[in-house]
């Protein structure tokens, strides 16, 4: 499928939801002290463009809720070099020593979420589903201060729904009215963060026309989407690559 054209009036038409930069995407939605969620797993699906653009917003005190904070210099580990996150909602920060420095001095705040509880948050604040009980967590940390109940002879705990001002999404390909599919493990956090979002914004690697995605391989519905950016040739770094010796 070819891929669209950008057009700077595209976004203003109809159901045309492509903006032509991901600074124009952003404008006009990013304010300071937001809730933010980001798709991506590591430096898996996670929205670079979008994520370079809200760095150079200039938008401070942000709660940001994803997997992790990226890693030094790259992903979201860009916002916190700039000091621009406040709160981290995630479950794993273990690539980042900007995010442990600033989490061990007092300047960053945390709320950990087992991995599974986090995607179900997400998942729940898009569904309109305001709580919900699981068994992950009871007898730990996680659960302090939070309600427990039993069920069938166990224990469980009560989780809250996460919703967003903005959510930030990396996708495969998009057409112009929103309609999304992801490629392989890239999809992660990707649609649970969209759901959460009273906005969404997506970046995508192609944008099509509308009705070049076959229905039945629509991974997540245009109806979630706000906001679409093209980034054919994002980066797409590796964490951690390890090789054996020749």
């Amino acid at each position: 499928m070819p891929q669209a054209s950008i057009d700077s009036s595209a976004a203003r038409r109809g159901k045309d939801k492509l903006y032509p930069s991901a600074d124009e995407a952003l404008r006009g939605i990013v304010r300071d002290g937001q809730t933010l969620a980001v798709g991506g797993f590591g430096l898996c699906g996670i929205p670079e463009a979008l994520i370079l653009a809200l760095r150079d917003s200039g938008v401070r005190d942000l709660t940001v809720i994803s997997n992790n904070a990226g890693v030094d210099g790259f992903g979201l580990g860009q916002l916190l070099a700039t000091r621009q996150i406040r709160k981290m909602i995630s479950s794993y920060v273990g690539e980042n020593k900007e995010f442990e420095r600033q989490y061990l001095s007092g300047e960053l705040e945390l709320e950990f979420n087992p991995q599974g509880t986090l995607a179900e948050r997400l998942r729940a604040g898009g569904a309109g589903i305001p709580a919900f009980f699981t068994r992950t967590g009871y007898g730990t940390i996680v659960a302090n201060g939070k309600e427990t109940r039993e069920f069938d002879g166990q224990q469980y705990v009560l989780e809250t729904a996460l919703k967003t001002d903005v959510s930030l999404v990396k996708a495969w390909k998009a057409d112009r009215s929103g309609n999304l599919v992801f490629r392989k493990t890239a999809r992660n956090f990707n649609p649970a963060a969209a759901m959460a979002g009273a906005l969404c914004v997506v970046e995508a690697e192609q944008v099509l026309e509308i009705g070049a995605i076959d229905p039945d391989q629509v991974h997540l519905p245009g109806i979630y989407v706000d906001r679409i950016v093209l980034n054919a040739s994002p980066e797409k770094r590796i964490e951690n690559r390890t090789t054996r010796p020749a």
